[in-house]
């Protein structure tokens, strides 16, 4: 486990509530977090494959998807099949 993983594991642990999932956009391409459910919201961040982020239980749908809101590493919003929903 590299350093990183280490510290995003350790401040992980300190979010209350939610649930973990792993990034996994099925290419070697990163995924875009945006600032609201949909294509439409400015991209606010992008992240690797295996990055683990906090999912906050809220789902929208728009642009014939469904989004998950995450609160860890960054407030945003991502597709939900990315992190393993809805496959």
């Amino acid at each position: 486990m590299s350093d990183m993983n280490k510290i995003n594991d350790a401040a992980l642990d300190q979010v209350v509530g939610g649930r973990k999932r792993v990034v996994d956009t099925g290419t070697s391409q990163n995924a875009a977090v945006r600032d609201g459910a949909g294509k439409g919201y400015e991209q606010i961040a992008s992240l690797k494959n295996g990055t683990v982020v906090n999912t906050t239980g809220n789902f929208r749908e728009a642009d014939g998807r469904s989004w998950a809101q995450i609160d860890y590493p960054v407030d945003g919003w991502i597709a939900a099949s990315i992190l393993g929903y809805d496959r």
